[in-house]
């Protein structure tokens, strides 16, 4: 039995833990602008996912690299490029008495990265679909990516 729809189906639940992780931050960043949230409550809920959301985005990142799909690894390098120079600059986690200074640009970055997860949920998504057919059929009925991905 073929493990590529196994590993695709891996692929498939880190990527929507990345998309509710980005989710959970944009809404609390819009109850805080709504006012719905005090910054306290807000930053304190935001900076208890922005971990857990960077060591996820570096596994995927790195199980894309150890499985060879280079076409991916290279996709999701520059997100966890900056993931990476945001924390080693320690900018990663917001702080609570200038939450407000930062609000447009902190909804900003994460409406990009929901963007582009949204992208890569649709590119793994056709894949897991062609892993799955490929593991059925024969070798000769195979669909092929023409080597891009």
């Amino acid at each position: 039995m073929d493990l590529e729809p196994f590993l695709w189906l891996i692929f498939f639940l880190m990527n929507m833990g990345l998309i509710a992780f980005n989710l959970f931050q944009i809404v609390s960043l819009s109850d805080l602008e709504a006012d719905y949230l005090n910054p306290y409550e807000s930053s304190s809920r935001i900076n208890s996912v922005v971990i857990p959301e960077y060591l996820l985005h570096g596994a995927f990142c790195i199980l894309f690299l150890l499985t060879g799909q280079w076409f991916f690894f290279v996709v999701t390098l520059p997100i966890a490029y900056l993931n990476f120079r945001k924390f080693m600059k320690r900018e990663h986690l917001i702080d609570v008495t200038e939450v407000f200074r930062v609000l447009s640009a902190e909804k900003k970055l994460r409406v990009v990265k929901l963007g582009f997860y949204f992208v890569l949920f649709i590119l793994v998504m056709i894949r897991l679909v062609f892993s799955v057919i490929n593991s059925t059929v024969d070798e000769s009925e195979a669909i092929h990516f023409l080597g891009l991905f």
